[in-house]
C-alpha cells in the first residue's frame, strides 16, 4: 500500500489542473498504473486514492448490505463524486468543477499526504480547520493512540 506523507502548496491552473508533488506520485504502487479516482472528502476537501487501492475500497462497499438505506445512501453520495484520472506527462491532474466548487478550490491547492490517499484543500479552508479543531496534538495523540 501507498504511504503518502508531507505537504506541498500549488498553484490550480486556468484547466483546473494542479501538480502533485513526484514524491506523492512516487509512493503508488505499479499496479495503479499512474491513475487515481478523485471523490469527495468527508470535510471541505477531495480525496486521491491510487487506482489499485480503490479497487479496494469499492470492494468493501460492495460487501456492504444493499438492504441498508444508510448504505445505499453512502454509496451514492460517494460515487457520484468519484472520477478515475491519469497523470499527465507533468505530473498533473485535471480536478472536476463540481470538486473544487465543493472544496472551494481556485487559484492554490494544498497537496496533503494522508497514509492511504493524497488530499487537496484550499490552503485557507485547511488553516481554518486546523484552528477550529478542539484538540491539541498531545491530547489528540493520547485520544487516537492510547
Amino acid at each position: 500500500m501507498a504511504a503518502f506523507k508531507g505537504q506541498s502548496e500549488y498553484s490550480v491552473d486556468g484547466k483546473g489542473r494542479v501538480a502533485v508533488p513526484a514524491k506523492m506520485r512516487g509512493a503508488m504502487n505499479p499496479e495503479a498504473q499512474n491513475t487515481v479516482v478523485m471523490t469527495r472528502g468527508l470535510e471541505k476537501c477531495i480525496f486521491l486514492y491510487p487506482l489499485d487501492r480503490w479497487k479496494k475500497i469499492e470492494d468493501d462497499i460492495g460487501s456492504l448490505n444493499t438492504y441498508s438505506s444508510s448504505t445505499r445512501r453512502f454509496t451514492r453520495l460517494l460515487m457520484r463524486w468519484a472520477e478515475e484520472v491519469t497523470f499527465d506527462s507533468q505530473g498533473r491532474i485535471k480536478l472536476s468543477k463540481p470538486l473544487m466548487e465543493y472544496a472551494g478550490i481556485s487559484g492554490k491547492a494544498l497537496i496533503l499526504g494522508a497514509l492511504d490517499r493524497i488530499e487537496i484543500w484550499n490552503p485557507e479552508v485547511f488553516d481554518a480547520y486546523l484552528n477550529d479543531e478542539g484538540d491539541d496534538y498531545e491530547t489528540l495523540a493520547e485520544q487516537v493512540m492510547g
